[in-house]
């Protein structure tokens, strides 16, 4: 109805300019320009997840270069911990901190801390580092430690003291 009242008031070709107009606004875009932009969205996330996994892995290596265990702890005195830590990996390790506690979840970071040596550094492939700590302790206790390299994962392990 709507055509023929404009059909009344304007010729047919205008009709048909209008129409082709109208028409023209509603078309989708073209194969060509679908195509493109599929590429475009495919490269752009190959390109994110590259990123990605190259920063994961850079992490994950430099982190997989140190591997700690503990060797032995000794318990000379009452105020004394002494913890033997080896480095069996393929990258030096520098000790950063030590967390003594009672439970997993309650560990506190000690103060009183000495290595030697004193650079703190555990050489790679079985490298060694004595650790001695200020903390009291008392007989039959299981305690927590947590050993952290400055890079790569954390020695945990937990203890009965004597």
């Amino acid at each position: 109805m709507l055509n023929r009242n404009l059909s009344y008031f304007l010729d047919s070709t205008k009709v048909k300019r209008l129409t082709e107009k109208i028409s023209r606004s509603k078309k989708a875009i073209s194969p060509i320009l679908a195509t493109l932009l599929l590429i475009v969205i495919a490269v752009a996330a190959i390109v994110v997840t590259y990123a990605w996994i190259m920063t994961y892995m850079t992490s994950a290596t430099s982190q997989a270069g140190i591997l700690l265990k503990k060797d032995a702890v000794n318990w000379p005195s009452n105020t004394t911990i002494i913890i033997y830590v080896r480095n069996t990996g393929t990258a030096d390790a520098i000790m950063d901190a030590v967390y003594v506690g009672k439970s997993s979840t309650d560990l506190i970071l000690q103060t009183s801390v000495s290595y030697d040596p004193t650079s703190k550094a555990v050489l790679k492939d079985g490298g060694t580092i004595t650790i001695t700590v200020g903390y009291n302790w008392t007989s039959q206790t299981t305690y927590y430690f947590r050993i952290v390299p400055k890079v790569g994962e954390a020695l945990v392990f937990q203890e009965k003291a004597p």
